[in-house]
């Protein structure tokens, strides 16, 4: 049976987050952190009937609304108007005093369990985008590996053709050279043998 949702609210960058989740281990996979939020004091646990409301419309949906500000949290949302504005914060009127805190929203037992339902709905819908993603992911590098195997293979090919025609060249080169000493040393033997003929032909 599927656990009953809960709340959660952090702020991330320009914008605040929340989400219906079963635990604040569900909340942090479906914001994306890297760390524990809930442990390091950024974020909680809500009972805001408009942010509660919301979030259980579509449970494990981040949802969204820019950072520090009071509007309603939906799936997709305007950066905050005053960004960086210096002038805006100086002229920011004081904060009010806090609303008297509103009474939890009354989620009967049969809304609970649909927002249950949805939420594992919408975790095993996340979880098969995932894994579409890795498969094509997985597939892309199985393509970039045999492609680069094969651009090795006809490299490692083309070099082993040149050390094979470089070591012929070398060793017709050294022949040449064997024969070319050869006649040098022929030709002087034939150069004394015809010098003391000529020599003699004197005396």
């Amino acid at each position: 049976m599927p656990r009953k949702l809960k709340t959660f609210q952090t702020s991330l960058g320009f914008y605040d987050l929340a989400v219906a989740a079963p635990s604040m281990k569900a909340a942090l996979e479906a914001w994306g952190a890297g760390s524990n939020l809930f442990h390091q004091g950024f974020a909680k646990q809500t009972e805001d009937p408009d942010v509660v409301s919301a979030t259980m419309s579509k449970p494990g949906v981040v949802l969204k609304r820019p950072a520090g500000s009071s509007g309603r949290f939906a799936e997709h949302s305007d950066l905050p108007s005053d960004l960086g504005s210096a002038e805006s914060g100086a002229k920011r009127e004081k904060p009010r005093s806090k609303p008297a805190k509103k009474d939890g929203p009354r989620i009967g037992e049969g809304d609970a369990r649909k927002a249950a339902a949805a939420f594992e709905r919408e975790r095993k819908r996340q979880e098969m985008q995932r894994r579409r993603e890795e498969a094509a992911r997985e597939k892309q590098r199985e393509r970039r590996e045999t492609a680069t195997a094969k651009a090795q293979a006809a490299l490692d090919a083309a070099e082993r053709e040149h050390e094979d025609k470089a070591a012929s060249i070398r060793s017709g080169i050294e022949a040449f050279e064997k024969q070319a000493q050869a006649e040098d040393d022929r030709w002087e033997r034939e150069r004394e043998r015809l010098r003391a003929a000529l020599r003699k032909a004197r005396e």
